[in-house]
């Protein structure tokens, strides 16, 4: 049940939820960003979401010989499977009912916590730095109707000043590159309900090839973020009372998002062929952790 002091504090928007300059430049990041590869997928569907895609391509779309047509077909084609990320997300949080509460931290534009609400019927926070962001996820609540289940605030995932156990599930979706896992995952385990269900997917980088190679470095530069090594991941949830029930290596079905998105003149940004050479080299992984807080 929402407490008088989180309905108090639930409209609350700072101007700024960063507690560091680096924050704040993610902050600032993500305030300017206009990527068309975030914004002409969202518009097919008002689903906008802030991560990659999974599953086999449909190849067929390349073969449209009209070139607006063309552009169209893929771009729905690379939803379609950022979709199917998400809805592979969603479907790893557990027995939630429309009577819980679900936390996505790094909402982005806000696609995730939707995904959940329509799936379960639930109520979701979500959380951003960018409170341009926030405001904009809203706005897309608003227009589904969906605005007093479903709200986006720009605060800090360090510390979010939710009341603690009020979630039954939570999760990262490509956000936890941006803390120290200790923190973040500290927080999850604050807001979750003993047996409440924690789901991460991530990139990290693959601890058995060494250190960061060369590509997850331009990976790093590219995002202003920092990916962890794998076993930190493992390490920081057994300190933090979140226990991996299921763990699923995801990277051979992201390799043909990357394929199309890089055949995507619209839509490109510089970053795919280092996504596909990590990927394919060993040195970068990208993973769904699902653990029970315990």
């Amino acid at each position: 049940m929402t407490t008088t002091a989180d309905a108090a504090t639930a409209s609350l928007q700072p101007a700024s939820a960063a507690d560091s300059t680096y924050q704040t430049r993610v902050a600032d990041y993500w305030n300017a960003e206009e990527n068309p590869v975030n914004l002409e997928l969202g518009k097919i569907d008002d689903l906008y979401h802030h991560h990659y895609g999974v599953g086999e391509a449909d190849w067929s779309v390349l073969d449209e010989p009209d070139p607006a047509l063309l552009r169209e077909r893929v771009t729905t084609e690379l939803h379609r499977l950022e979709h199917a990320q998400a809805e592979l997300l969603a479907a790893h949080l557990g027995p939630v009912t429309p009577a819980d509460r679900v936390f996505d931290a790094g909402c982005g534009r806000g696609g995730g916590s939707v995904v959940a609400n329509l799936r379960y019927g639930c109520r979701a926070d979500g959380v951003t730095l960018s409170a341009k962001q926030a405001d904009f996820a809203n706005e897309q609540a608003r227009q589904r109707g969906i605005d007093g289940k479903v709200r986006y605030h720009c605060r800090n995932m360090l510390d979010t000043g939710f009341t603690s156990g009020a979630f039954a599930a939570s999760w990262n979706n490509e956000s936890t590159m941006y803390v120290e896992l200790d923190l973040l995952f500290a927080e999850h385990a604050r807001l979750l309900r003993r047996g409440g269900r924690y789901v991460v997917i991530t990139g990290c980088y693959n601890d058995t090839y060494g250190r960061a190679s060369r590509e997850v470095s331009l990976i790093n530069a590219h995002y202003i973020c920092d990916i962890h090594p794998r076993s930190e991941y493992f390490r920081a949830m057994a300190r933090n009372r979140l226990v991996p029930v299921h763990v699923q290596d995801l990277t051979a079905t992201a390799i043909p998002y990357w394929e199309l998105r890089r055949r995507a003149d619209h839509l490109v940004t510089g970053i795919e062929d280092t996504f596909l050479t990590a990927y394919k080299n060993g040195s970068f992984q990208y993973l769904m952790i699902v653990a029970d807080r315990v």
